[in-house]
Parts: structure tokens; C-alpha cells; sequence
């Protein structure tokens, strides 16, 4: 009688060809410069408002909007309308944009496919019920009254840090933004375009009476109060405080031209600085001009050519996490393309302070960035993983490495904040009142604490053997105390419950917490339960702010790995849940390596935009691939 061979059995030996051939794919992707670097797709938004903001500054060619007037009408759904994420709802402020943008470019309001978007906006309350930023770009126009916006004083950049609602209670992304915008609303600019947008109003107006005790009543009369004082603000201060935001937005520009290395503060500020009088020929307007192009992709289809912007690059992040990937996959430390990353990537170390000395003045700078360019802000979750990847590797100047690696561990321990956890850029930036503001209708403004970079921080701490130092220990604590009821963790910057528990889960046992545990066996049963019936894992991005949604979603690549790494940690490697998750990787790999995954498991604003990082399908896998055959 024949024996049938046990899970794991069964599922290794295509798990380990999908291992080599991914492996195989990965290093032919490597740059010469050492790093890795995968697509950061989002929604259209980016492309639209790239349009308007080169006819705001008289810039825009017909090139270029012809190539992103075909990429924005490429990714319009059936219904005319346009989502923020792959298969995802339609919205309304995408969709308003994208069709500002398209008649920007010349498409007529009564083309089946305008018409379809307008039905869409104006069903959904109209340009009345869309976001302020959206508001912001029509008021550049005159397509919005700049009195129906909330008011943004420059005098906010002059409050000390220790006043509420200074520039540094708001998230890094958000003060980048805000500063800038401070400027453009205090301008008040207008240059009319020859349309307008009738088609998307529906003549209703939002609001109404809003009690003064509660917060959002109090903000509603604070912002007609700056409204009131916009008209008799005394012209010295207001003067030095518009020069005392050109100063700070100036200060804040990085070596490839732009702000923060992400599209909003660097379009932004593009915008302040020439309302301020800078010219395009300013070497200011200039580098942020001509470093916008690096963002720029262009691609070839049977419709022509289509153009489309990045609102980020992640150089570094990808080329840790393929770091880490390729040792997993059993890559020796000495690999050459291992050793040619490192050597990018000690090139990449941050050494001078950012905005976060302003809650650490006494902390010495070390650590990177997620970008190329982004020296004032690098980010604990970046660091952990260039940690946990390099401190692996056989160097030939091992002193040069350790003495960056241990920079690193001292300055993202010196950033845990006061409730134990880790934000992703600042310490202790958890001041809700901030989120109260009229203005902040869209996306996260603060950067408190967050599961999964509390946890690749945590498992950091202890591979460099710190499990029992205090400040691994209250950051296990914070872990424990935010388990989710079910049993999964909250995921910040990645989708969703899937990628927290995946990175919660090895993290608590690095730190010494037994896989036997009950959050560990939660977590476990939590994974399991939510195994889908392919034998993968997906969770749709509406789980942000539909808990229904919560690990339910097509299966992907990267969630069914990150899956697999809570599972392989917990000690489940031969358990059948496992070994379906892994047999589904190798039977939906594709010949040339890699995994096809037109899903965004990235995040950038929980409930407001993601991301789709194209090189997530592969480096996780790999990752998880590798572990469960147990290769490095």
C-alpha cells in the first residue's frame, strides 16, 4: 500500500523550484547601482493634478498631456468612474479630477465616458461633497470661492513646538504639505481656465449648524475666526511669517529637487515658492521641476504612449527587503549581488538631523530613508529592516558596516515614544487635535505608534540581542496590549490585518514570547480562519473602514507570504494551513519567476490611498519561500 507523503512533503518540492526561479528573477532586476526598485502605483489623482499644476505655472506641453490624458482615460472603469485602489469603489474625488484634467486635455463634457464620470460625481453629493484638497486645485482656478476653503494662516509655521497645532504635531507628510499650502491659501491665486464645471454641481450646500461644544463646532468657529482675521491680519507679521514659510519650505529641499520624496509637499511647494515670486529659472523651481521627470514613467501601448507619475520611489526599502529575501532564499553573506546592495545601501546612511531632533534634540542622527533623497526625514520602519538585512552579511569592511548598524539601532531606539511603540518618522507625534482641523478631510495627519513598525522594530531589537533591554521589552508590551479582539493586528502601511499579524507575530517570538502563547495561538487561529478557499490569503483595502472585510479578499503574492512568515514563526510549518498557503505560490507563479498581482497591498493613508509596490509579489514570497524550506 502506498503511503501518502505528509503537507510538508508534498508542498516542498515545488517550493523550491518557485524559489529558484523567483530567486532567479529577483537578482536579474538588480540596478548596477547595487539597488532594486519596484513601481509605486496609485490612482490617478497624481497624473491630474501634475496637469494642473503645469497650467498653473504655464508649463504644460502637448505631450505631455496627451500621454496622461491616455493613462488617466486607460484606468476609467465601465460605470465612468475612477477608484483609488485596484477593484475598489469608485471616488468621487478621483473621479472629479481625472475629469478636470481630461477636459483639460481637450475631451468634450459630452463624450459618453465625461458624462458617465459626471453622472457619478453628481449622484455622490457633486463637487460640493468632495474633498478639500480636490477644492483647493479648483479654487487655483477659479472653478471654487477660496472664502467656502478653511483658512490655513502662515502665521501657523511662527508657534514654538510646544504650542498646540504647531507645524511639528503634524505628521512629516502633513506638515510638508501644510506649510506650502499655508502660502497658496493666503495668495488666493486664480487663473482661469476656459471651462467650466457645471456638470459636476449639484447646488446643494454642504454644512450647517454645528454645536460649539463639540470639536468639530469649535474648529467651525475657529475657522471663521481666521477668516475674519485673513482681512485685518497686521501686514509685518503676516509678511514675516510668509517669509519665515519660504525660508522653512527652502530649507526642507532635498538633493533630487523635491520635498520629502512624495508628490504632495513637493507639488505643494513647487506652487508657495513661485506664488512668492521665485521664477521657473530660480535654482529652487528648477531642481523641483526637473527632479519631478525621475518620478515620470512612460510606457508603451497599442494606444500610444502613456505617462504616468509616482508619488513616491521606495529604493531603499526594496533593496532591504531583496537584501533580506535573497539570505532567506540561502544566499550566502558574501553573495556578490548581497554585497553590491550593501555597498548602495551604506552610501544611502543619513548623518545629519531632520525634523525629528525637534521632539530628540539630544539624539545623534543614524538610520536611512525610504527614498533616494530624503535626508531630514529617514524612518524607523526603513532602519529596522536595513538592520535586520545587513547585519547578516559577510563584508570585506565589516567595521565600516557595524559601526553604521549600531548608529542605526541607537537612533531608532532613542525614537520610541512614550507609550512604548514606534511611529514610522517622529517620536511621540500623537496629537489628535491636529485630526479635529476643517482641513483635514483627507488622509492621516499625525504618525502615532503602529503595529507593524512597532514590531519590525521590535524584532530588530532582538536579533541584535536586546530582547531584554527595557525598551524591547515595554515595545512587546505595546504589541500585547493592541491585539485586535479576534486575535490579528492592525497593519498601518500595509494591507491590512494581513500584514500587521504577519509582522506582529515574528516579531513576539524573536522577542521570547513562546509560540505557544495565546496571543500567538490567536493570531494563528485568526490566519487560519481567514485562509481563503485556494489556499491563499487576500484582504481587500476596504477593510480600513469596513471591518467586514478584515482578511477577506482575492488572494495575492505578497499577503498569502506575509501569511506564511506568522505562520513559519509560530512554528507551523508542517500544519496543512501552511502547506496550502505554500503549495498556492507555486501553482500560481508565473513562468518567469514572479506573481501576478494587479492588487494594492501597500499603504499610504489607511482608508484614503494605497499603493501598489510591483516588487512586493516577489520579495515576500521569496522571503516566505525560503524560510519554509528553511534555506538560510
Amino acid at each position: 500500500m502506498t503511503q501518502t507523503a505528509d503537507p510538508a512533503t508534498r508542498s516542498g518540492a515545488g517550493a523550491a523550484e518557485a524559489l529558484d526561479r523567483a530567486v532567479a528573477h529577483l537578482k536579474g532586476l538588480q540596478r548596477d547601482g547595487g539597488w532594486w526598485k519596484g513601481e509605486l502605483q496609485t490612482n490617478v489623482t497624481m497624473d491630474a493634478e501634475d496637469l494642473l499644476m503645469r497650467e498653473f505655472l504655464g508649463i504644460r506641453t502637448a505631450r505631455e498631456t496627451e500621454e496622461a490624458a491616455r493613462w488617466i482615460r486607460s484606468q476609467q472603469r465601465a460605470d465612468g468612474t475612477w477608484a483609488t485602489f485596484y477593484g475598489g469603489p469608485g471616488d468621487l474625488s478621483t473621479t472629479l479630477e481625472a475629469w478636470v484634467a481630461l477636459r483639460l486635455a481637450g475631451d468634450s463634457p459630452d463624450e459618453p465616458h465625461m458624462r458617465k464620470a459626471a453622472e457619478f460625481v453628481r449622484a455622490g453629493g457633486g463637487v460640493e461633497a468632495s474633498r478639500v484638497f480636490t477644492r483647493i486645485w479648483l479654487a487655483l482656478f477659479g472653478l471654487w470661492s477660496w472664502d467656502d476653503l478653511p483658512n490655513m494662516p502662515p502665521e501657523l509655521v511662527l508657534l514654538p513646538s510646544w504650542v498646540p497645532l504647531n507645524v511639528y504635531d503634524w505628521g512629516c507628510w502633513a506638515r510638508q504639505t501644510v506649510v506650502p499650502l499655508t502660502v497658496v491659501s493666503t495668495l488666493r491665486p486664480v487663473r482661469p481656465l476656459p471651462f467650466g464645471i457645471d456638470e459636476l454641481r449639484t447646488g446643494v450646500k454642504r454644512g450647517g449648524l454645528v454645536a460649539p461644544w463639540t470639536w468639530s463646532g469649535a474648529f467651525h468657529y475657529l475657522d471663521k475666526a481666521l477668516h475674519a482675521y485673513a482681512k485685518v491680519a497686521v501686514k509685518p507679521v503676516r509678511e514675516f511669517a510668509m517669509r519665515q514659510a519660504a525660508e522653512w519650505i527652502l530649507a526642507r529641499q532635498e538633493a533630487d529637487g523635491g520635498w520629502g520624496g512624495i508628490q504632495p509637499p513637493w507639488v505643494y511647494s513647487l506652487l508657495a515658492l513661485h506664488l512668492l515670486g521665485y521664477s521657473l529659472d530660480h535654482p529652487a523651481m528648477r531642481a523641483g521641476l526637473a527632479g519631478l521627470e525621475g518620478f515620470l514613467i512612460r510606457e508603451e501601448t497599442p494606444e500610444g504612449t502613456v505617462r504616468r507619475l509616482e508619488a513616491c520611489q521606495s529604493p531603499v526599502w526594496d533593496t532591504a527587503l531583496a537584501i533580506t529575501a535573497l539570505l532567506d532564499a540561502g544566499a550566502p553573506g558574501d553573495d556578490p549581488h548581497v554585497l553590491k546592495a550593501v555597498d548602495w545601501m551604506l552610501g544611502e546612511e543619513i548623518t545629519v538631523r531632520g525634523d525629528w531632533a525637534v521632539r530628540r534634540p539630544d539624539l545623534d542622527p543614524g538610520g536611512w530613508a525610504f527614498e533616494f533623497a530624503n535626508d531630514l526625514y529617514p524612518d524607523t520602519d526603513d532602519t529596522a529592516e536595513v538592520v535586520l538585512g545587513l547585519r547578516r552579511v559577510s563584508h570585506p569592511d565589516s567595521e565600516r558596516l557595524d559601526r553604521a548598524l549600531d548608529r542605526a539601532v541607537k537612533w531608532v531606539t532613542g525614537m520610541q515614544s512614550r507609550d512604548g511603540g514606534w511611529g514610522a518618522f517622529d517620536a511621540d507625534n500623537t496629537q489628535e487635535l491636529t485630526t479635529k482641523l476643517p482641513f483635514c478631510d483627507f488622509g492621516a495627519v499625525i504618525d502615532p505608534p503602529s503595529a507593524d513598525v512597532t514590531a519590525h522594530v521590535v524584532e530588530m531589537l532582538a536579533k541584535e540581542g536586546k530582547a531584554g533591554s527595557r525598551e524591547c521589552r515595554r515595545g512587546v508590551k505595546w504589541l500585547l496590549d493592541h491585539q485586535e479582539a479576534d486575535g490579528s493586528w492592525f497593519g498601518r502601511w500595509g494591507a491590512n490585518y494581513v500584514y500587521g499579524t504577519g509582522a506582529v507575530v515574528p516579531a513576539l517570538v524573536e522577542a521570547g514570547v513562546p509560540s505557544s502563547a495565546t496571543a500567538i495561538r490567536r493570531a494563528v487561529t485568526w490566519l487560519a480562519e481567514h485562509q481563503n478557499a485556494d489556499g491563499g490569503w487576500g484582504e481587500d483595502l476596504r477593510s480600513y473602514r469596513d471591518p467586514s472585510w478584515a482578511g477577506r479578499g482575492e488572494s495575492t503574492a505578497s499577503q498569502t507570504a506575509w501569511a506564511l512568515l506568522a505562520l513559519l514563526a509560530a512554528g507551523e510549518r508542517d500544519s496543512e494551513v501552511t502547506a496550502r498557503g505554500v503549495r498556492w505560490l507555486a501553482e500560481t507563479q508565473r513562468p518567469d519567476g514572479t506573481w501576478d498581482e494587479p492588487q494594492f497591498t501597500g499603504t499610504g493613508f489607511p482608508g484614503d490611498f494605497y499603493i501598489n509596490y510591483h516588487l512586493y509579489r516577489l520579495v515576500f514570497p521569496v522571503t516566505a519561500l525560503g524560510r519554509y524550506l528553511e534555506r538560510s
